[in-house]
Formats: structure tokens, C-alpha cells, sequence
């Protein structure tokens, strides 16, 4: 955990190993997430669809998917 300042401007340095961490370089962009009183900063992905793929993979069995859609029937 690093401690930063915020400026008079309402800015603040994202620290050297946060960068490094999410390999940012000047003039990428961020995804500043605020969630229950919490800031998370994650760097943009190039490509969402990219960044998303495989998430659900091996995560619901044919059954379940079978009941699911019965269900909306």
C-alpha cells in the first residue's frame, strides 16, 4: 500500500509500482470503479471482447444451461 496526495487541482500520481504492476506507459487510459466506498484502478483493456473471453468457460454444465432455459418457457 502507497499513500499519495491529492493536488489542489484534485489530481494525484498513480505511483512507479502501480504502473509497472498494470505496465501503463503516458497516454494510456484508466478505468477509475467505485464500489461501496471503495476506488479500484484498472488499466483499460485494448480490447473488451478479448479481456472477457473464456470468463464463463467450464462454469455451467449442459443441465443446468437445460434447466435455465425450461425455466423461461
Amino acid at each position: 500500500m502507497i499513500e499519495v496526495t491529492m493536488s489542489a487541482k484534485n489530481q494525484i500520481v498513480v505511483p512507479r509500482e502501480a504502473r509497472e504492476a498494470l505496465g501503463l506507459k503516458p497516454g494510456d487510459k484508466i478505468l477509475v470503479l467505485v464500489r461501496q466506498g471503495r476506488v479500484l484502478v484498472l488499466q483499460k483493456p485494448k480490447s473488451y471482447r478479448a479481456a472477457i473471453r473464456g470468463l464463463a468457460r467450464g462454469g455451467y454444465s449442459k443441465d443446468h444451461l437445460r434447466k435455465e432455459r425450461q425455466s423461461w418457457a
